[in-house]
């Protein structure tokens, strides 16, 4: 893996003379009264300004206040005008844009797109308060407020939407969002390495349409470079049945001089199976060790992508979390509850990055696979600073973790293997052999955060990864007796081969071998305590069959599910690929390759939900009428191996049902078709 400048070895731009802000400021008046006549960055997000390491935009922000620039921020601005836009003047460099710290529209709509009414990020938690594809709109706002400014995008919902992409909203493909957004430049990942070294070259007098060479950064380019040399992706993995057009196959290239060529957002537009394709080159160049730029045609003009940044070391994580965080929401909001920050004021980040790989989720491909990790000596600071400032604090740190709770410290054996490996896992489907599984620096950082003076409870609250804990009896032990609150979510998402082979997640037997070890050692310290399962509806590779099963194994094991989680594709997920082309990217891509079962279209997703709430008298009629087409009426009744009652309590009755539903006799055997190419 190559070797990236210490972030913190820059020589600090003028302004650092002034020192760090209270806050960043949100005023004119706040920049007055820090005696500065214009900021030098001005970030523009959709989330409320909490000054807080567990929101990008303070991260960012203090980052770059720690290299010498002045930072504001416009933090949730009307969108409706570009007035909102001037509230601190023109900045010296460049407008940062994010949507916050989730993609908006994740944010604002449900996985059956129902508008939520509420905004965890905003103030009394309030929904509406920012728009709909936030970054495109900010944009659009800033460049009409300044014409000449540059406009930089980030945060997740550039990250995740820098190619063409599919996007679930409006069932197409939508090409990449720096075009839209008519952005200057795209930053992808947690962006600290790049907007460091950007700001640092802007301030030099370069020009931001010249810098071309950050990795982790995407823009706009007309042609090829003479110096390069353009590889066809189909020589790069698995063909798929086209090859696009106008591309020169070429083997052996040098990969710091050679980009590889993706189908076009035209050709991935019109071919769900190229997009697929697309899918499966984006997420085999990710390794920063070995990835190659890639460059999509847009039109007339190519999207490039440089590689994946090279991840921070452990000096760099430390010096980003101990920046001056206030760890509370900018005064401007008063008594104002924010109910993200509600959630995280007390808990700590130890790592960023995950090697899971799970083709749902959005964090190997906004953070990266390779875990990055902060000292020891840094997060113990950082939990005796929350002992000591942050008010209402009760001796409980409420989570000590990351994306995952247990990849603390887990790396390759091998950094050459590392480099070079292109698996999309390294748990998947079962853990590597080069995987280094020891637990002890975890183990050692769980036991010194709780023996603090003043720390009375360091809980783990979620993301524990259990196909890896297992390798490490001792730390499912320090974890049972220690760090639960009575209560362990934990994730299966599903118990049949099916979707777990589509979800790139371990089966069943994982969870039943770290269940027997949680429960062993909460009894010997004579606790009652219990896991939660959390799982997914309609995921790709899901049948109505598979659902069912999930449902009677919950029933088994007495859960009763409160709330759900459907499956939402989000942009540039591997399973987003299986939904829009009905096959699946991690193999081999063509119009005859494996296809994939897509529970698609309200009905069915809806059935899916109510097999995870069996027990919820609001879905019998539903599961009764899919148990009977299924050939399974034999699970209607009031038995102890019975899924549902054949009666419907008053007032829940489901259309042409009474109150009693005389028994029907079980009806043959049938497919209960439940995959469609297109929504409906």
């Amino acid at each position: 893996m190559g070797i990236a400048r210490d972030i913190t070895a820059y020589r600090k731009h003028w302004a650092a003379r002034l020192g760090p802000a209270p806050y960043l400021p949100m005023s004119r008046a706040e920049m007055e009264q820090l005696g500065w006549d214009a900021c030098d960055i001005i970030l523009v997000t959709g989330d409320a300004y909490v000054d807080h390491p567990s929101f990008g935009m303070a991260i960012v922000g203090r980052t770059l206040e720690a290299q010498g620039f002045r930072v504001g921020i416009i933090a949730q601005p009307d969108w409706h005008d570009a007035a909102p836009f001037t509230a601190l003047g023109r900045p010296k460099l460049f407008f940062g844009v994010t949507a916050g710290n989730m993609d908006s529209m994740v944010n604002r709509y449900t996985s059956d797109r129902r508008v939520r009414s509420d905004d965890a990020y905003t103030p009394g938690g309030e929904g509406g308060r920012r728009p709909d594809r936030s970054v495109i709109v900010y944009a659009q706002r800033v460049r009409e407020a300044y014409r000449d400014v540059p406009i930089v995008i980030g945060g997740i919902e550039a990250s995740l939407r820098r190619i063409a992409h599919f996007d679930y909203w409006s069932e197409k493909v939508r090409r990449s969002i720096l075009l839209d957004a008519k952005a200057d430049l795209l930053v992808y990942g947690n962006a600290e390495r790049q907007i460091v070294d950007l700001a640092h070259r802007l301030a030099a007098g370069e020009a931001i349409g010249a810098i071309t060479d950050l990795r982790g950064t995407a823009f706009v380019r007309r042609s090829l470079p003479q110096d390069w040399t353009e590889i066809d992706s189909t020589s790069v993995a698995d063909s798929p049945p086209e090859t696009p057009a106008g591309s020169r196959r070429v083997r052996g290239a040098d990969r710091a001089s050679s980009v590889v060529r993706m189908p076009s957002f035209e050709q991935v537009s019109a071919d769900p199976v190229l997009y697929a394709h697309a899918s499966r080159i984006l997420h085999v160049e990710s390794n920063p060790g070995n990835a190659r730029a890639l460059v999509q045609r847009h039109g007339d003009v190519d999207v490039w992508l440089n590689p994946p940044p090279i991840p921070l070391t452990t000096k760099e994580m430390d010096w980003v979390y101990e920046r001056p965080y206030q760890r509370r929401p900018h005064p401007a909001y008063g008594d104002a509850e924010i109910p993200a920050y509600k959630m995280i004021r007390f808990s700590i980040s130890i790592q960023r990055g995950c090697f899971g790989g799970c083709t749902f989720c959005s964090i190997t491909e906004h953070e990266g696979r390779i875990i990055q990790n902060r000292s020891e000596g840094s997060v113990i600071r950082e939990i005796e600073q929350v002992r000591d400032t942050v008010p209402g604090f009760t001796g409980v740190i409420s989570d000590l973790g990351g994306p995952t709770a247990n990849m603390y410290r887990i790396a390759c054996k091998s950094r050459e293997i590392e480099s070079a490996c292109r698996k999309p896992s390294c748990v998947y489907p079962g853990i590597c052999p080069n995987l280094n599984t020891d637990h002890s620096a975890l183990i050692g950082l769980y036991r010194r955060a709780r023996e603090l003076p003043g720390v009375k409870k360091v809980l783990i609250a979620s993301g524990v990864r259990y196909d890896l804990a297992v390798e490490s009896p001792e730390y499912v032990k320090e974890l049972a007796q220690h760090h639960v609150g009575g209560y362990l979510k934990i994730a299966p998402e599903a118990i049949s081969d099916g979707p777990l082979s589509k979800m790139m997640k371990p089966g069943i037997g994982a969870y039943d071998r770290f269940k027997v070890l949680f429960d062993r050692y909460s009894k010997e310290a004579g606790k009652e305590q219990y896991l939660i399962p959390y799982f997914i509806a309609a995921h790709p590779g899901t049948t109505d069959r598979d659902m069912l099963e999930l449902a009677l194994w919950l029933k088994k094991n007495g859960f009763r599910a409160d709330q759900v989680q459907a499956f939402l594709p989000s942009p540039m997920a591997t399973a987003t690929a299986m939904y829009h082309s009905g096959k699946n990217p991690l193999h081999r891509v063509s119009h005859a390759s494996e296809e994939v079962v897509i529970p698609k279209g309200l009905r069915i997703r809806r059935l899916h939900k109510a097999f995870l709430r069996y027990h919820d008298a609001n879905n019998w009629p539903v599961l009764r009428e899919a148990l009977r087409r299924m050939g399974r009426a034999d699970l209607i009744g009031n038995g102890k191996h019975q899924l549902v009652p054949a009666w419907q309590p008053a007032g829940l009755r489901a259309a042409g049902e009474g109150k009693r539903a005389r028994p029907r006799p079980a009806a043959p055997a049938r497919p209960f078709r439940t995959q469609h190419t297109r929504p409906r």
